[in-house]
């Protein structure tokens, strides 16, 4: 796959412009704590602490907020398993647009409760890319909607990117930034920031054993597509794109993946120690530290936290 098209520098640039009344520039936070566990200095960007609970409020406001009211007339469709939806149903709120999501059947109540309390019209689907596919097309047909894709998307991207912006400019010189793949829509726009703004730094994805076809993907050179993944991480759930594949072969450093132990443990480290609420996706970075995967005694180590959304009734340490 070649890269004919890419978001630039000045595209990520003009996406923190577009999206910054309508998202938080999150803080860089530390644990000392964490950081004497692990041998490493670490710094966490707090996505937790989004608009919506999550990163994806920054993609999903400038893919929004890019097109022009024509566009707009029918509202705006995707398919995600919580935290697009909820991102994308905030933007169409704002932006005063109907929006209709394809969510499957065993996504989390609390991510299925912010979708319909930002306005968002929901079909359930099965718990598959093809099922979310298929109803995501019928409902396109059906309404004459836009598709907002949630990661295999351009603005999507360029929006998602600029976590990773504002990181390196609250922290200096990191060596490593690691970050959450599934569908590769936050690691392709780290890999790209990073780039940009500081080469020397090594972008790393992180995902889990039980959903691991980024990590096939990215050695065997072709999209792996997942199989139906049994992970707590359900914001991990979709194979890489298109355009984020190429992206994430081109400029990240590697990717590797963590067990479901592991993951567990990073959550309730980062809750216990840090006192915020984090979901098992943000946790999965954390977990190849704590699993040694690579080699960060001394280093600056970035993390991005990539959500907060989670059903408290469901903890997986009860």
């Amino acid at each position: 796959m070649l890269l004919d098209r890419i978001p630039e520098l000045e595209d990520i640039r003009e996406a923190a412009i577009r999206i910054k009344d309508y998202t938080h520039q999150t803080p860089a936070l530390t644990s000392l704590n964490i950081s004497e566990y692990t041998g490493a200095h670490l710094f966490f960007k707090a996505e937790n602490l989004q608009k919506a609970g999550a990163f994806k409020s920054r993609g999903a406001c400038n893919a929004i907020f890019s097109l022009d009211n024509e566009d707009l007339e029918y509202g705006v469709a995707t398919h995600s398993s919580g935290n697009h939806a909820q991102a994308l149903a905030r933007a169409a709120m704002l932006i005063k647009t109907k929006s209709y999501i394809v969510m499957p059947k065993n996504a989390p109540a609390s991510k299925v409760a912010a979708v319909r309390n930002y306005g968002g019209e929901i079909t359930f689907c099965e718990p598959n890319l093809a099922s979310r596919e298929e109803n995501l097309k019928r409902l396109i047909d059906e309404t004459g909607s836009v598709e907002i894709h949630p990661y295999n998307n351009y603005s999507i991207i360029a929006g998602q990117a600029t976590a990773c912006l504002e990181f390196i400019e609250q922290v200096d010189t990191l060596d490593y930034i690691l970050a959450p793949v599934g569908g590769g829509g936050l690691l392709s726009g780290t890999c790209l920031s990073a780039s940009y703004l500081s080469p020397k730094t090594k972008v790393i994805g992180v995902e889990p054993e039980l959903a691991n076809d980024a990590y096939r993907s990215f050695r065997e050179g072709r999209i792996i597509a997942a199989l139906p993944p049994k992970t707590i991480a359900d914001g991990l759930l979709t194979s890489l794109g298109t355009i984020t594949f190429p992206i994430i072969r081109e400029y990240c450093h590697d990717i590797v993946t963590v067990s479901e132990e592991s993951i567990i443990k990073a959550m309730r480290l980062i809750w216990e120690r840090m006192k915020i609420i984090v979901e098992p996706s943000a946790a999965v970075p954390l977990a190849a530290i704590l699993e040694k995967k690579i080699e960060i005694k001394g280093k600056r180590i970035g993390i991005i936290l990539s959500g907060g959304n989670l059903d408290l009734d469901k903890l997986p340490w009860k």
